[in-house]
């Protein structure tokens, strides 16, 4: 499965693809869908282009990608940078009106285990996100670490070499701690690339995106998420 990941939290002006406008971003992403990418992992913004929790961007931006993607999964953050204070955050899961199907939860951020105890009660599915070792750490003493449907293994930016151990690192710790947990590897920037290769090899799931990389792999931008999303499954089957 290749997830995409169509803006993150990058500034608007990294790429011409990236936009405040739900509306725009849901119909670039159902280009994506038609690409290939059967999930969707989305950063809900403000008119500003920041990541909101906000209820009233969280519930437009749900529904209008569920509009233009119907029947597609569909997954938002919970980065704390985006509502720094845990009781606000857990306010502002309680207010949403319009759920996702899943959300992610960094499980080295302060809080991971009540944020994501909320988003089970609300029946919003809880993606663990392990970027580090110390991620791995704080997950593997969750009393919820069984409840998470699926593990992202979120390799950092780094040189590919170091990205492959990395990754395979982070993989066997979580697979020696939920050996049927379903993962999902990818990288970020530099490990980009690398990481999609790897999940291929490995027969993991993956993801690409705007929020992921903006360039293929031999350096050119990419036009947006759906050259992404084409470029990685083709390295994921030739891998």
């Amino acid at each position: 499965m290749l997830k995409v990941c169509p803006n993150g939290a990058r500034e608007l002006g990294e790429h011409p693809a990236l936009s405040s406008n739900p509306e725009t971003a849901a119909k670039d992403c159902a280009e994506a869908v038609l690409t290939g990418a059967q999930e969707i992992h989305v950063h809900p913004k403000n008119r500003q282009g920041k990541d909101s929790l906000e209820a009233h961007d969280v519930d437009l931006w749900v529904a209008t990608f569920r509009q233009h993607c119907p029947g597609v999964p569909l997954g938002i953050t919970t980065g704390e940078w985006a509502a720094p204070d845990l009781n606000h955050r857990l306010n502002l899961i309680d207010s949403w009106n319009e759920l996702p199907d899943f959300a992610s939860v960094n499980w080295h951020e302060s809080g991971a285990d009540r944020l994501a105890a909320r988003l089970l009660e609300r029946g919003i599915g809880v993606e663990a996100g392990i970027w580090h070792e110390e991620g791995l750490a704080s997950w593997s003493a969750s009393p919820l670490r069984a409840h998470c449907f699926r593990v992202l293994v979120e390799v950092q930016d780094m040189p590919p070499n170091l990205a492959e151990s990395s990754g395979r690192y982070l993989v066997e710790g979580v697979q020696s701690l939920e050996p049927t947990a379903t993962v999902l590897l990818h990288g970020e920037e530099e490990s980009t690339w690398s990481m999609v290769s790897l999940a291929g090899r490995l027969g993991l799931d993956s993801r690409i995106g705007l929020e992921d990389c903006l360039h293929l792999p031999d350096g050119r931008t990419a036009t947006g998420n759906a050259e992404l999303v084409e470029t990685a499954l083709q390295l994921m089957r030739a891998s």
